[in-house]
């Protein structure tokens, strides 16, 4: 099942589906290493609006919420 990555429990492996938005959003990601396909980790996800923690390619990867909603993510 496809959701966005701010409804992923902490601890899921997911694999990024798809990312909706902008050039500049697409591009923001890109350069933090998520791309469509990739595997990643939800490590912690505040309760009150702060980001989301993954790790990706061995690197920790902070997300604010906004962006996390734009990234379509299937749990494997």
């Amino acid at each position: 099942m496809v959701v966005n990555l701010i409804n992923v429990k902490p601890g899921s492996r997911v694999k990024v589906i798809r990312i909706q938005g902008g050039l500049g959003v697409r591009q923001r990601l890109s350069c933090l290493g998520i791309h469509p396909g990739d595997l990643m980790a939800v490590q912690t996800s505040a309760i009150m609006q702060g980001p989301i923690v993954v790790g990706i390619h061995g690197n920790k990867v902070a997300i604010g919420r906004c962006v996390a909603a734009k990234i379509l993510v299937e749990e494997v």
